[in-house]
């Protein structure tokens, strides 16, 4: 059993959160503590003109809210929202909250997955702890 299990939470459909939150709970078991990390990716200058006045702060109070009610459903757990890109935010969370685990969703691997990496491929190869992904 790990004693810390950090498991990244992304909302897009094609990863699977319910599955790597199972899979966390199992690994932390009755006595670990489980954090729930979202990282909201910067949106460039350029764009930021074109999204409506306060959508970016209601975006987050979405997220949190979302990450609030998943750590309802977990024994022990914590949740949080950082910003960044998420492979190298990933990463700098673990490295300064020191998880023992991290459980990560990915989706399918494709064509642009060789040319151009994924998040989970990223945290894989970088972490400093075990890394457990779930598809």
């Amino acid at each position: 059993m790990y004693s810390h299990v950090l498991v990244p939470v992304s909302f897009d459909a094609e990863r699977d959160s319910a599955g790597a939150l199972a899979v966390a709970r199992l690994l932390a078991g009755d006595d670990g503590h489980i954090s729930l990390l979202h990282v909201i990716e910067q949106v460039p200058a350029y764009a930021v003109a074109h999204l409506p006045a306060g959508y970016q702060s209601e975006a987050r109070k979405a997220i949190e809210t979302s990450l609030s009610e998943m750590v309802k459903t977990l024994p022990d757990a914590s949740a949080h929202v950082v910003t960044g890109h998420s492979g190298r935010a990933i990463l700098d969370w673990a490295e300064s909250h020191k998880p023992d685990c991290i459980v990560i969703a990915s989706h399918r691997p494709g064509m642009q997955d060789l040319l151009l990496g994924s998040t989970a491929a990223k945290v894989v190869r970088h972490a400093d702890c075990a890394v457990h992904v779930i598809r």
